[in-house]
């Protein structure tokens, strides 16, 4: 499906799932800006590997209204306009309710919440009214997953209020012929996954799919770039699950 004269905007896009975004919706023909925190040389090889004339690498903050500024600015700089945004940048702490305090309650809130919010607050002037322009958020398969560890509090707030952001804000922006949906992706082999989990803890989740395996950041990809093309024009409002039948 063609994103030829598409420019998206991707957080956290120098990897994962945000980088496998980036290079499908290359792929098709869009032009990205690939926001990273402090991977500049991911960022820079992915610059080189779609080309410097379709794609930006912007360091900044995401969780800050400072760093969303000038992710914007960058953009549209060198873009002239945004039809796709994607706030994808993410964390994830652990902690229980008697472990939670207010810095991680912050920093989670502040790049899950307060980072996307504002994102989209600050792209949509520069996005076409003209119909074809989308916001796809970023949440996760936890959100309705019955065995959810008490570990995931934080995260899973966050991720709960990003649904809220999409149900409602689709709504607004309907007036300005933007659709807003979300991802919901089940376990999938990101960096940020593999994170502290063992072998045996890897392996059990993978078993909780009826496909005995983990996501790929492609399939989660493959999902985006549907809503962001003319197939997902009459799709908005939506947490669209994306997880091999993992956590239903």
């Amino acid at each position: 499906m063609s994103q030829t004269n598409k420019v998206f905007v991707i957080t956290g896009a120098s990897k994962g799932i945000g980088k496998a975004i980036a290079l499908r919706a290359a792929r098709d023909g869009a032009s990205i800006v690939i926001n990273y925190l402090s991977d500049k040389s991911s960022a820079d090889a992915l610059v080189s590997q779609i080309g410097s004339n379709r794609a930006l690498a912007v360091q900044a903050d995401a969780s800050t209204l400072e760093g969303i500024d000038k992710l914007i600015s960058a953009a549209v700089e060198k873009f002239g306009k945004i039809d796709v945004v994607i706030p994808n940048a993410g964390t994830m702490p652990m902690a229980t309710l008697s472990a939670a305090t207010p810095e991680a309650f912050d920093k989670v809130m502040n790049l899950n919440v307060k980072g996307p919010l504002f994102l989209v607050q600050k792209a949509v002037p520069h996005m076409p009214a003209a119909g074809g322009s989308r916001v796809i958020f970023v949440s996760t398969g936890l959100n309705t997953a019955s065995g959810v560890s008490p570990a995931y509090l934080l995260y899973v707030a966050s991720k709960g209020a990003v649904d809220q952001l999409t149900r409602v804000l689709s709504k607004e922006l309907a007036g300005k012929r933007i659709t807003v949906n979300a991802v919901a992706p089940g376990p999938t082999a990101t960096d940020l996954f593999f994170e502290g989990k063992s072998e045996q803890v890897v392996r059990m989740l993978e078993g909780q799919s009826p496909f005995d395996r983990l996501g790929t950041p492609e399939e989660i990809a493959e999902v985006v770039v549907f809503l962001a093309g003319e197939g997902g024009s009459w799709v908005s409002g939506q947490v669209i699950r994306t997880n091999g039948a993992n956590m239903v």
